[in-house]
């Protein structure tokens, strides 16, 4: 349609923007899926269908009391009206979604993909697929870590998703320089620098997009 056309190619404008409703996006694809209500695509949706949810009970459980604290809390403990709740609880989902996507979309966004055939090993592709985050232009590693709150590792964290956080800065300097002594690509990026490469890497895709779609047409 001519807005996913406009969405697409301008994609790297309404980056940050679209951000800010990515915690509504999750609470309904958490809803969906704890109350069997429906699957965000057909891979999850066979997924389900294959393993189900391994605590069923708890996680409706749990989805309830959560969002029950969140409105309470947002109410002002009743205090408030309902519009100044439902206020208060967009400005907490847009706020906590926004830092969330934003440290996850520097940890993956604009780093390689492959497809089934041409993919590497387990290793070789966690560490091409994703991006660590550092301290920089002004931006002190400290708060970089506290931030990201472990996951500036996302490399390290990838490749032993188990691993306590307070262990990835150790595993991260003996993954960097197994790395190094395989010639492999560990690729880690500032703040700054990892947003840069984010909105470089949807730009170009919206340009590869307007030339496939809109100028030359779907090809079948």
């Amino acid at each position: 349609s001519p807005f996913v056309k406009f969405m697409i190619k301008n994609q790297a404008l309404f980056y940050f923007p679209i951000l800010l409703l990515a915690r509504l996006s999750w609470l309904n694809e958490s809803a969906k899926v704890s109350f069997g209500l429906g699957a965000a695509s057909e891979n999850a949706a066979l997924e389900m269908k294959v393993k189900g949810l391994q605590y069923p009970i708890t996680e409706k459980l749990f989805l309830i009391l959560h969002y029950t604290w969140t409105f309470t809390f947002c109410s002002g403990f009743g205090r408030f009206s309902v519009l100044h709740t439902a206020l208060n609880f967009l400005l907490v989902c847009a706020a906590c979604g926004f830092f969330l996507a934003v440290v996850f979309g520097l940890g993956h966004n604009g780093m390689a993909t492959y497809n089934a055939k041409t993919r590497p090993d387990f290793w070789k592709l966690q560490v091409t697929t994703t991006r660590n985050i550092t301290g920089g232009h002004g931006v002190p590693q400290a708060f970089v870590d506290w931030f990201c709150g472990g996951l500036q590792y996302q490399v390290d964290h990838h490749l032993f998703p188990s691993l306590p956080r307070h262990n990835l800065t150790k595993t991260h300097d003996l993954v960097r320089s197994f790395c190094k002594e395989w010639n492999v690509h560990y690729h880690e990026a500032d703040l700054v620098d990892g947003t840069r490469e984010v909105l470089s890497h949807l730009d170009s895709v919206a340009a590869d997009f307007v030339i496939d779609f809109v100028r030359d047409g779907p090809t079948m």
